[in-house]
């Protein structure tokens, strides 16, 4: 144990002496690590998760532990790993456990270090972590941070230009970076490495479905696993049942479809947006529509015969939203109108409607124009929402119709 132990420190002092980019965070990280709480950094496969903890703890004495390496689970021993970690890192003051989901009855353990007064740093790819695990066991004793692919300002700021501050002269490549993330995501490992991206996400793709997934749930049928992915990554942005999703794909049951699309949301691959509707039953008998974490898998896995433009902004759009605080569960939804009128977004703050996002790539043509405005007019009408804005590529404007203003905004100031 006290070989692997030692080994996992040269790779964590190998880690910390590599050159990073700061991700933009909300959260100060020393006011973090002041709190006694457990500070659970959370998100998809390879987003930087663990770089996140180690430029947290990065001058601090810590303790660091990668359960994503198969001898340290194999060896595991609780009382001896303690013991290890007290001659190896002497007076520790804080302790990352990297991935530590893969640790059978994980959560039990933290619990009891969090007794014992351990400051604890943990990271973890399954959203599992959040709901039944971390809710029974550690309610009330965590700080989430919620880690996602770069987004457009951090795709930016590592291609050395700000946003923000767009000077005349960087008016094209900035275009060029704009199209180029919504082609290819976010990825860290892929962003330095463009030629990288499709052969990476491939792999990465199928590892998240067979590790995360398949592996974690004991799931027999994994070719089923993975047409249900496959179909998913390739009918992004449109509405799915478990019902259809069953006939199409021929499955044994809707439950385990349903169980199946359940799955793939954990590991943070799929995320399902909920019809917007007022009674909370039919709310759940509505279509969800399908969005996935990263464009980057739209090129690498979907069966796409022609390029889709529209839907791959609408992803992008829907990512931003969570990356900002916004939850299927209860704030962002979808919705459609009496007259079948549709609006990409509706963010909801406590019972009240607070703006209503349509996305729309190419608004040139007055036929296009007018669909989307009226369908955006039309739902605001019925949600009684007066906050309204189209995000398009690079189209900037105010149109008023009907007593309401809609701000037209390109994907760059989104």
């Amino acid at each position: 144990m006290k070989t692997i132990i030692l080994n996992q420190r040269k790779e964590r002092d190998e880690l910390l002496s590599r050159p990073y980019l700061t991700r933009r965070n909300s959260q100060d990280a020393d006011t973090l690590l002041s709190s006694h709480l457990i500070k659970l950094i959370t998100g998809p496969r390879r987003v930087g998760k663990s770089t996140q903890a180690l430029l947290m703890l990065r001058n601090k004495n810590f303790a660091y532990l990668n359960f994503d390496i198969q001898p340290l689970l194999d060896a595991w021993d609780a009382n001896l790993v303690m013991r290890m970690l007290d001659d190896v890192y002497p007076g520790y003051e804080y302790i990352l456990l990297d991935e530590v989901q893969n640790l059978d009855a994980w959560d039990l353990w933290v619990s009891e270090l969090y007794r014992l007064g351990k400051n604890l740093v943990i990271t973890g790819s399954n959203a599992k972590m959040l709901s039944s695990e971390m809710a029974t066991v550690l309610t009330g004793k965590y700080l989430q941070v919620e880690m996602l692919p770069f987004s457009l300002e951090e795709f930016f700021d590592w291609n050395k230009i700000d946003l923000k501050a767009l000077k005349p002269e960087q008016q094209t490549d900035a275009s060029v970076l704009t199209d180029d993330y919504m082609r290819n995501g976010g990825y860290p490992e892929v962003v330095a490495s463009r030629q990288l991206t499709r052969s990476y996400l491939d792999t990465l793709f199928d590892s998240i479905v067979w590790k995360d997934v398949a592996k974690r749930h004991n799931v027999r049928n994994i070719t089923d696993l993975n047409n249900l992915a496959m179909y998913l990554v390739s009918n992004f942005c449109n509405p799915v049942t478990a019902n259809d999703l069953t006939e199409e794909l021929g499955f044994a049951s809707v439950n385990t479809t349903k169980k199946f699309m359940d799955y793939l949301h954990e590991p943070y691959l799929f995320y399902f947006l909920p019809r917007y509707n007022n009674k909370l039953k039919l709310m759940k008998k509505a279509p969800r529509k399908v969005y996935v974490v990263d464009n980057g898998f739209v090129a690498a896995k979907a069966f796409a015969l022609s390029e889709n433009l529209g839907r791959l902004m609408e992803n992008q759009v829907f990512i931003e939203l969570i990356r900002r605080g916004y939850d299927t569960d209860k704030t962002m939804f979808y919705y459609r109108s009496r007259n079948d009128k549709e609006v990409d977004f509706v963010l909801r703050k406590g019972p009240h409607v607070e703006r209503l996002v349509q996305v729309c790539y190419d608004m040139s043509s007055p036929k296009t124009e007018k669909r989307e405005v009226d369908s955006l007019v039309e739902c605001a009408g019925e949600l009684k929402c007066d906050n309204l804005v189209i995000v398009t590529n690079n189209d900037e404007r105010t149109i008023e119709k009907d007593g309401y203003k809609i701000n037209v905004i390109p994907i760059s100031k989104f």
